[in-house]
């Protein structure tokens, strides 16, 4: 019989180095994302190999031999490396990515290409689980738990979480806020689940019958020359030049493509037989007749423009004012195009498609009252409150429709007609399956939205379309990019939601398939609800674990960026779903993210009133998990973010719903070679806490931090050095230290601080409190490490060694800076700042060179480099004075400035050196230094120190180019 607590597998073990790999190689490439990407955008999804392996351990029993002797014949279960290698078998991890990572590298760095993609199986989400291991994984967990775990997402968003529990037969909730979010969930998760392959012939039939109707209507307005197919329209917002009035095309450049010996580049005319124009005309040259001067010279940069017709400045903020006062024209300056021949090029603009925009526009002008008057055309305004103003007001784009020019928005609206003149004859011919294949149907007015706005950009090196979305934010884009919206958008609309939801059904289909009957397929439950994660529409106790992904403090604000989609999806998919859709945009009064605009009346308090929001959101989403969970039941909080403020609020969510923190995983989603090429930390890892439900403590001992420092400081050193064992490092290695810390405090809570309230009384302790000691520890811990003991240097010298060790990279963020600095040893930035050790700006901290650290004239006795001083305060002022000369006069005269000073026999001199060659990043791009000092470092020990031993270096020229954006992009 299993126990009233079963200990899960995720309290003992996660297999967190081949999960980071596998994450990462899920992410790799854009075209290979798993197909759940590719249904509909949502920002910042896990990986499913992730997902997959948090939601099977944290409901999959710990291994014990009582488990083995109740299933003799398992050998899967008979000792506990089987155990965990089903375990990875589950997730679809067939071989060994450890192995197989460390083979890939050794191959590029010697610049070997490999047979096959070097781990020896496909990426893990694409391997399909046999039904013997889903019976033998649905026998256990019913022998565990009574019956199937039932699995919630309180916040499941893109919905990874929910489709890798339901792949592997598990009873899942999933439920979200927003109602683009619920709609991605029931048609990537729910549909599929329960419908699979056998939608995909009517998908097929009535997605082709809506295209056809679709194009009929629009190919007016996109008139093809000369048998070419258009691949897109490309366009500049232009403004009136406020001296001449004439139009200005707002152009960075005048690039099309720059391929050798392709080259494609537009001539701006002003001027025709010798009369002034008041709008430029355009001119497409190819080959050896672009001028590459004058194709690398635009009109605007640094949001300042210059005049083509008096080569004078137009300032910023005229350009602002001219778009807010609706004086901001669209100008088609050329043509991408196919030939018959399959040649890819391009034109200029032609008078037929100029009277084709017009007549489009004209059109929009006919049909756009009554379109909105009958919920086809969305007529909202953008919310005044925004943290995305840089696509909004700032340029004249004040309602949702203002994203898109006139013939793009005719195109969107024609296909939302088109879809409710469909919506009866579907219903008519499939009945009670009408709804599922109209729902995916409408899906492809979201692909077509990312892909066809004034915010849809040419992208010059891949020659092709970027999508609004390929950051998380609303950029204004001076140059835009059309789709061929009659016979093009949406028919590679329909080939994507095809492809996508195939993909989706196949991968579920697959797993799970009878061996002997293919048509007999893995039963599986699914519910989506769409509401608030403080108040779900559940029974209390009814379920086994709580897996959530929630919102991640500040990152994304997702009702923002979604209502982009709502106000179209409200008259699509509203007309299916309308509970979905109740209001006129999404719900940002009740979305758990930290969102200072809601407070931007209260002034400097509007980030301390957003953060207390935050909290209470979390913390009431927390209590409401704590009532759906089974009194034994588990929550897992996935959780990516490197400010501790977010940590903090997290953490005191948690434990003020009544949690305890039992452990955390630190699984590396990012890439590591291109953050060190950039010089820019970007590393993040995504930390998954385990929770339990506290139960009662004796409330009339208060217990302060001070008698728990010890326990604490001991967890810290303790998970720092077994995940250092497991290759964290840097960033991610301080926030694996957060969840054992976390976790002690959790034990005992209340805890109170040991510092009173501004009126003498106890205050709850803050989570930030125990956080701090967990970064003491790691320091303490990290230098021992670098300089071979554990005392201090000196506080700058540390700082310095701390930071390159930390954050492999030169520029990082302010906040994480900032408390680096404090855990180094009391400083502040601004001392920091003040020594010439580091420069601030815009949220950002970056190391200074040792030439940008020199003192000249007053300054000479300042912290920097000084070449001609006679002693020096900190050591890090010695070393950078050493390679400042080392790279102005030579190595032979900075070793006569080491003999001056007598730095060669130096201990603490000679410590520092070994801290700095093993903590900066050792990395070449095709030869060259990625960080100089390292190169000149490795230079003056070869020859001066030869005691100073020192790591390899990387040359990362062969190395395929990353993308670390791409991890979280969703198309």
């Amino acid at each position: 019989m299993s126990s009233t607590k079963p200990r899960v597998l995720i309290e003992d073990w996660l297999p967190v180095a081949e999960l980071g790999i596998e994450s990462r190689r899920e992410r790799g490439a854009a075209s290979a994302l798993p197909p759940l990407s590719f249904l509909h955008i949502w920002w910042a999804r896990r990986p499913l190999v992730a997902s997959a392996a948090v939601a099977l351990a944290g409901v999959l029993p710990a291994w014990s031999e009582e488990l083995a002797k109740a299933f003799p014949d398992a050998v899967e279960l008979q000792d506990e490396a089987a155990y965990r290698r089903w375990l990875l078998h589950l997730v679809g991890i067939w071989g060994d990515p450890v192995h197989g990572r460390k083979v890939i590298d050794a191959a590029n760095v010697a610049g070997v290409k490999l047979k096959g993609n070097g781990y020896g199986y496909k990426q893990a989400f694409r391997n399909p689980i046999p039904r013997r291991d889903i019976d033998l994984l649905h026998a256990v967990l019913i022998h565990t738990w009574g019956k199937l775990p039932t699995l919630a997402d309180p916040t499941a968003g893109g919905g990874s979480i929910p489709w890798a529990a339901s792949r592997l037969g598990l009873p899942v909730v999933a439920n979200d806020l927003n109602g683009v979010a619920a709609s991605v969930l029931k048609a990537g998760v729910e549909i599929p689940a329960t419908k699979g392959l056998d939608l995909v012939p009517e998908l097929k039939k009535w997605g082709q019958v809506l295209v056809n109707r679709v194009e009929k209507r629009l190919k007016e307005y996109f008139p093809l020359q000369g048998g070419e197919s258009v691949i897109a329209y490309i366009w500049a917002n232009a403004i009136p030049c406020p001296r001449t009035g004439r139009l200005v095309p707002l152009l960075p450049d005048k690039w099309l493509r720059k391929t050798a010996g392709k080259e494609a580049a537009v001539r701006m005319l002003t001027e025709c037989d010798g009369v002034e124009l008041r709008e430029p005309i355009f001119e497409v040259a190819l080959g050896r007749d672009v001028d590459k001067t004058d194709a690398s010279i635009g009109t605007t940069a640094r949001g300042k423009a210059i005049s083509p017709y008096d080569n004078l400045v137009i300032d910023g903020d005229y350009i602002k004012q001219a778009a807010q006062a609706d004086q901001m024209k669209q100008v088609l300056y050329a043509v991408a195009i196919r030939k018959p021949s399959g040649e890819r090029t391009f034109r200029a603009p032609t008078q037929t498609d100029l009277n084709a925009i017009a007549a489009a526009e004209a059109k929009l002008e006919e049909v756009k009252v009554l379109w909105q008057a009958t919920d086809i055309l969305p007529s909202e305004e953008i919310p005044v409150e925004a943290n995305y103003d840089r696509g909004h007001r700032m340029y004249g784009i004040n309602t949702w429709l203002d994203f898109f020019l006139p013939r793009q928005a005719l195109v969107h609206g024609t296909f939302g007609d088109e879809f409710a003149k469909l919506i009866p004859e579907v219903v008519s011919s499939l009945g009670d399956q009408a709804e599922d294949v109209l729902f995916e149907l409408a899906l492809m007015q979201g692909k077509a939205l990312n892909w066809n706005s004034r915010s849809s950009s040419w992208n010059m090196f891949r020659q092709g379309m970027r999508s609004v979305f390929e950051k998380h934010n609303f950029s204004f884009k001076w140059t835009f990019a059309e789709f061929e919206g009659a016979t093009a958008l949406y028919s590679w609309c329909l080939e994507q939601l095809l492809d996508a939801y195939g993909g989706v059904a196949r991968l579920l289909d697959e797993t799970g398939a009878s061996e002997s009957d293919l048509e007999d397929r893995l039963e599986r439950d699914v519910t989506v609800l769409q509401g608030s994660a403080a108040q779900l529409t559940l029974a209390d106790g009814s379920v086994t674990q709580i897996c959530m992904d929630p919102p991640y403090y500040d990152n994304v604000m997702y009702a923002e960026l979604a209502d982009y989609f709502y106000v179209w999806e409200r008259r699509t998919l509203g007309r299916l779903v309308p509970d979905y859709f109740h209001d006129d945009l999404t719900d940002k009064a009740n979305e758990a993210v930290a969102n200072p605009a809601r407070f931007a009346a209260m002034g400097k308090r509007k980030r301390e009133l957003a953060d207390l929001d935050y909290e209470t959101k979390m913390t009431s989403i927390f209590e409401e998990s704590r009532r759906v969970l089974v009194e034994d039941g588990v929550l897992s909080v996935m959780f990516t973010h490197k400010k501790a403020d977010a940590w903090d609020t997290l953490g005191m969510g948690l434990l003020q719903a009544g949690f305890t923190i039992e452990t955390s995983w630190p699984i590396n989603t990012e890439f590591e070679h291109s953050l060190h090429v950039a010089n820019v930390n970007a590393a993040e890892s995504t930390i998954m806490l385990v929770c339990r439900k506290r139960g009662d403590r004796d409330l009339s001992v208060k217990i302060y931090l001070d008698d728990i420092e010890q326990d604490i400081r001991r967890a810290a050193r303790n998970a720092a050095t077994r995940f250092q064992h497991d290759g964290i490092e840097g960033v991610d290695l301080l926030l694996s230290t957060y969840g054992p810390t976390l976790s002690v405090i959790s034990q005992s809570w209340p805890v109170y601080s040991s510092t009173p309230d501004e009126h003498g009384r106890d205050k709850l302790l803050r989570p930030e409190e125990v956080l701090a000691l967990a970064r003491e520890e790691i320091v303490d811990l990290r230098r021992s490490r670098l300089v071979g003991k554990a005392e201090k240097v000196d506080t700058l010298t540390d700082f310095v060694l701390l930071a390159w060790d930390t954050f492999a990279a030169r520029e990082f963020p302010f906040d994480t800076a900032r408390l680096l600095a404090l855990a180094v040893g009391g400083l502040d930035v601004d001392e920091l700042e003040r020594a010439k050790v580091v420069a601030k700006v815009s949220g950002k901290v970056t190391l200074l060179t040792p030439s940008e650290r020199v003192r000249r004239g007053g300054d000479s006795h300042a912290p920097g480099v000084r070449p001609a001083a006679a002693s020096f305060d900190y050591i890090i002022d010695a070393v950078d004075t050493t390679l400042y000369i080392a790279e102005h006069d030579g190595m032979p005269a900075a070793k006569r400035f080491l003999d001056k000073h007598s730095y060669i026999n130096d201990a603490g001199f000679i410590s520092t050196l070994q801290g700095l060659v093993n903590a900066m990043p050792r990395t070449k791009l095709r030869g060259e230094w990625a960080v100089p000092e390292a190169g000149r470092l490795d230079t003056l020990c070869t020859l001066y120190f030869p005691d100073v031993a020192m790591p390899e270096a990387t040359d990362v020229a062969t190395l395929v180019e990353d993308k670390p954006e791409a991890l979280f992009e969703m198309e």
